[in-house]
């Protein structure tokens, strides 16, 4: 019978990139985010004793934020994986110059990828609606950009916009940008199968169960819910060149021993 080989040990990781790897909307009875990049790495602790392991993604940031405050401290970290997801807040600005974001993270690619043994890059996944639809042909320039990218430089890519499954609407926060805490175990899961481990939960390119639709009162009430708590602000920040992220420190800055929770 034939067996994948046993991936190779890794002792470190470094997760770079915006609000997607920092882990919102997987919140904590604490008020803090988790994300599949904790799981993640909580998992590689499990086989590997004194496992290291540093994020640095902040909510918010831009290709150019990610390679100017993020991209120089992961090289420096020389950590096992890093893994490296960004440009996508770029896509969904209303002007974008795609090609000020392909030099950018062929920047980001060209730094990182000497620097550890193993490069990650994503396609990030995309909630089923109006939104996607608006910013499609941008975000898959981007993905072939990371394509062309991994390519070349021996990265692995989680291609997860190729994954009908976490576009379902159920596994997006009500702000309808960030993942649910089960949309971060199952990216989380991809990661892990992706770097050549066995699947250790279902598998997370499996669609959630079918439920009834929710009725139109329901769909307006959200609607409203999500204009006036999420889309106003938002819109309010882009008018004002506001970032969510502005001023937040990385959640985990330094590569340090991941401490497993009893």
């Amino acid at each position: 019978m034939h067996t994948n080989p046993t991936p190779p040990p890794y002792s470190s990781l470094v997760a770079v990139g915006d609000s997607f790897t920092e882990g919102m909307s997987d919140l904590l009875p604490d008020g803090s985010y988790r994300g599949w990049a904790d799981l993640l790495a909580a998992r590689m602790a499990v086989r590997t004793p004194g496992f290291r392991y540093a994020n640095l993604a902040v909510r918010g940031k831009l290709i150019g934020q990610i390679v100017d405050e993020q991209v120089p401290v992961a090289a420096a970290m020389n950590a096992d994986v890093i893994t490296l997801v960004g440009g996508l807040n770029d896509t969904l600005r209303p002007k974008c110059d795609m090609g000020r974001v392909r030099g950018l993270l062929t920047e980001a690619v060209e730094r990182l990828a000497p620097s550890c043994r193993q490069l990650v890059l994503m396609r990030s996944p995309g909630r089923q609606g109006p939104v996607l639809e608006r910013f499609r042909p941008r975000m898959e320039e981007l993905f072939g950009v990371v394509d062309e990218l991994a390519a070349k430089h021996g990265a692995l890519v989680v291609d997860l916009y190729g994954a009908p499954s976490l576009a379902d609407p159920r596994l997006w926060d009500v702000d309808r940008l960030h993942l649910t805490a089960e949309g971060h175990r199952r990216v989380a899961e991809a990661v892990w199968q992706t770097l050549g481990h066995e699947a250790e939960d279902s598998e997370w390119h499996t669609p959630m169960p079918a439920t009834p639709p929710p009725g139109w009162a329901t769909r307006r009430v959200a609607d409203v819910r999500f204009a006036r708590q999420h889309l106003l602000p938002w819109i309010g920040r882009r008018l004002t060149g506001r970032s969510s992220g502005d001023g937040r420190p990385a959640k985990r800055p330094e590569l340090l021993p991941y401490e497993t929770r009893s």
